[in-house]
């Protein structure tokens, strides 16, 4: 039976990721640890426009879609994730791999949109609060 889980993430961070190269295998691996397959990409791009400069990508998956933001010229940076699927995922996997952003302040809204827009969950955490499971 089909699935439709999102998870939205907003995490303020200490080390912002501003490699192509980097989010690239990034995205490869987050595919990988969640047991799903690419389609498509990833597509990685850095924009060098000021107030606007950071880091995306994108990966079309089997079973939708992960977009990846990070803006890198505030401090803290700011990393933005989107994990849409119509399968099953453990969200707790996804916040493991954001660990090395070094969060300070990481919210989470995940969702069940399968018949309407019900929140399984949402959090807001500030880094003494962040706790991050070992899987």
């Amino acid at each position: 039976m089909t699935k439709h889980k999102h998870l939205i993430v907003r995490a303020e961070t200490r080390k912002t990721p501003d490699d192509p190269s980097w989010c690239h295998a990034w995205l490869t691996d987050l595919v990988k640890k969640l047991d799903m397959k690419i389609c498509q990409g990833p597509i990685t791009a850095y924009v060098d426009v000021p107030g606007n400069a950071g880091l995306t990508g994108l990966v079309i998956i089997e079973t939708s879609h992960i977009a990846l933001h990070c803006w890198d010229e505030t401090d803290p940076g700011l990393v933005q994730l989107d994990v849409y699927s119509c399968s099953d995922f453990d969200p707790q996997l996804i916040f493991n791999l954001m660990k090395e952003f070094d969060p300070v302040k990481v919210e989470y809204k995940f969702i069940d949109r399968e018949t309407s827009l019900v929140e399984l969950d949402s959090q807001t955490k500030a880094d003494t609060e962040i706790e991050y499971i070992t899987v």
